[in-house]
């Protein structure tokens, strides 16, 4: 992760549709042209529908010194696509092709051995709705290039992965978000209907639906139109997931993700709408404060449930959610890797602030590593920390987002900036997480071990941790292992 880019002209334009000529609130204009001033975000994209129509308001620009963006700019919209993965699922149900509550393993081929511990066998439920205790991530994942990091995993190493997998919790009991379980189902549904992800996906939604910009495959118009990724104000190259798609490989614009929205709500009438409903319908309450449907995330908000799902590739986050109650949908999408919910929590929930917006410490860190070196950058954060501690943003993301952009380039750099982050943030599980990929990449085994330990320690949840002890010969008790 890694954010910031330097735009000198912002570039606003505001477009209504059908009735309304609603304005966007004002705290949301200036806290968006405040995240484009301090460069946390090149561009932000904003529609809104509800009874009275459509509304586009676009601030920002595709690349520096790039043209400005509108309703048709291209964007990775990242895990998002879990939820158009969801209504396949949810229609492939309503059409008889399977059942929700079917166990997958005698939808995939024979030779793959699905995983169980405990009675229940994992199903196509238990995928869509995090509960199927398989890991965020497949273990065997070794990325030939880490900034596209999904690219050269194969189908073959997904079974393998399964086949050889040892849960560390009973099937269904908890909440933990995978993308390996969506990825999996997306692909478990093109099996059974003998097709691509991407062909499924456009055949039963985007075609329907005349979603004529919200494809996998990046064509000759969405490149001319696409909005380029930034990591710390950094272009970066798009992600491609070609056995994982379902969890995250769809592309797409505010002007397609209104009509999508749109037929969640009702509003477009569409033979998808009971298949759309049956996603919006709460599975388990295991998610802290959120309930959870298929696919979908349901948090409280003071005019309603907002049913929703963000996203973030290399270079994108997104937001999509809705109010059944209020009849509004909104979508909010950027090329940078500094989040937008808040955006889109507020709109649909006058209960939810805005963050506040702060210039990075990360853009600071950058500066001095890249100029004066690795120990000046450490002094920079530790005086700016204690003289300037409320004038810049010091969350822990942030520095992990830098850390992560140099792991490739200047692996001393990324290690420098885990261990600042590890001291500012003890107890955070992540931290050590993230210090301890760096130092095992640079070949400091037991200090890696060292760190992983204390990363499980402070979440026994942390799978993909206990999955590089073991490969290291570090066997933990995971019996009494909550996520």
């Amino acid at each position: 992760m890694r954010y910031s880019i330097r735009l000198l002209l912002l570039l606003i334009s505001i477009s209504a549709h059908g009735q309304s000529k609603k304005s966007l609130p004002d705290e949301v204009v200036k806290s968006i042209e405040k995240r484009i001033e301090q460069n946390a975000n090149p561009s932000i994209a904003v529609g809104i529908i509800d009874k009275d129509g459509t509304r586009y308001y676009n601030f920002g620009v595709v690349k520096k010194n790039g043209q400005a963006v509108n309703e048709h700019t291209i964007y990775e919209i990242g895990s998002i696509s879990k939820v158009f993965t969801a209504i396949l699922l949810a229609q492939q149900a309503a059409d008889g092709k399977l059942a929700i509550d079917n166990p997958i393993k005698s939808y995939l081929p024979s030779q793959v051995k699905v995983p169980t511990k405990g009675t229940p066998e994992i199903t196509f439920g238990h995928l869509s709705d995090h509960t199927s205790a398989l890991p965020r991530l497949p273990g065997n994942m070794t990325p030939a290039n880490p900034a596209n990091p999904y690219a050269d995993y194969t189908v073959d190493q997904m079974y393998a992965f399964l086949s050889g997998y040892e849960l560390t919790r009973t099937v269904g009991s908890a909440y933990e978000y995978s993308n390996l379980a969506q990825g999996l189902l997306g692909h478990i549904l093109s099996l059974n209907a003998n097709t691509s992800y991407e062909a499924l996906m456009i055949k039963t939604i985007a075609s329907p639906l005349g979603m004529k910009e919200t494809k996998i495959a990046i064509d000759k118009k969405m490149k001319e139109n696409l909005a380029v990724g930034h990591d710390t104000g950094v272009e970066v190259a798009n992600w491609d997931i070609p056995t994982l798609a379902g969890a995250g490989a769809i592309r797409s614009s505010t002007s397609d993700m209104l009509k999508f929205l749109s037929a969640n709500l009702g509003l477009t009438k569409s033979s998808l709408q009971p298949a759309m409903k049956k996603t919006h319908q709460v599975r388990h309450d295991k998610a802290g404060n959120n309930r959870v449907g298929l696919g979908w995330h349901i948090a409280k908000g003071k005019e309603g449930d907002v049913i929703w799902h963000n996203g973030g590739t290399g270079g994108y986050r997104t937001f999509s959610g809705f109010v059944n109650e209020t009849g509004m949908g909104v979508v909010v999408l950027t090329n940078s890797t500094e989040s937008v919910d808040d955006i889109g929590f507020h709109l649909l929930n006058s209960g939810a602030a805005l963050k506040e917006i702060k210039p990075s410490i990360a853009v600071e860190l950058k500066k001095s590593i890249d100029s004066n070196g690795l120990e000046a950058a450490r002094i920079l954060y530790d005086d700016l920390k204690k003289s300037k501690p409320s004038e810049y943003n010091f969350n822990e993301n942030v520095l992990n987002t830098l850390g992560y952009s140099y792991m490739e380039l200047n692996l001393n750099a990324a290690i420098a900036v885990f261990k600042i982050n590890v001291g500012a943030y003890p107890t955070s599980f992540n931290v050590y997480d993230s210090y301890a990929e760096a130092l095992l990449k640079n070949g400091q085994k037991e200090l890696a071990i060292e760190n992983y330990k204390k990363s499980v320690e402070l979440n026994p949840g942390n799978t993909s941790a206990i999955q590089v002890l073991e490969k290291l010969g570090v066997k933990l008790e995971t019996e009494k292992v909550e996520v």
